[in-house]
């Protein structure tokens, strides 16, 4: 199971590389298609939660790192608006 890094352009213009274990993540975020920050953050949610299920049941255990993701993403989405515009600039296997 290839784990996957994805750029993220907040708002702020500032860059962040994430985190995913599996990539399950391609299925759930697109690269250069502009999501409100409430959007990205729902999707990215949901994507990291199905992506530890994967390692759950792959390994007998969750993945902490993708709800260490989920958490620093809720955390930055929490200084911008619902509305502001995230863009996933690259999706990479690790």
């Amino acid at each position: 199971m290839p784990a996957m890094h994805f750029v993220v352009r907040w708002p702020d213009n500032s860059l962040e590389t994430c985190y995913s274990p599996s990539t399950v993540i391609e299925t759930y975020l697109k690269v250069n298609h502009p999501y409100t920050v409430e959007e990205f953050t729902a999707t990215a949610l949901q994507a990291l939660n199905k992506a530890s299920e994967r390692v759950a049941s792959k390994f007998g255990y969750a993945c902490s790192s993708a709800m260490d993701q989920a958490s620093a993403i809720t955390q930055k989405a929490g200084h911008f608006s619902a509305s502001d515009n995230v863009t996933v600039e690259k999706i990479t296997v690790i």
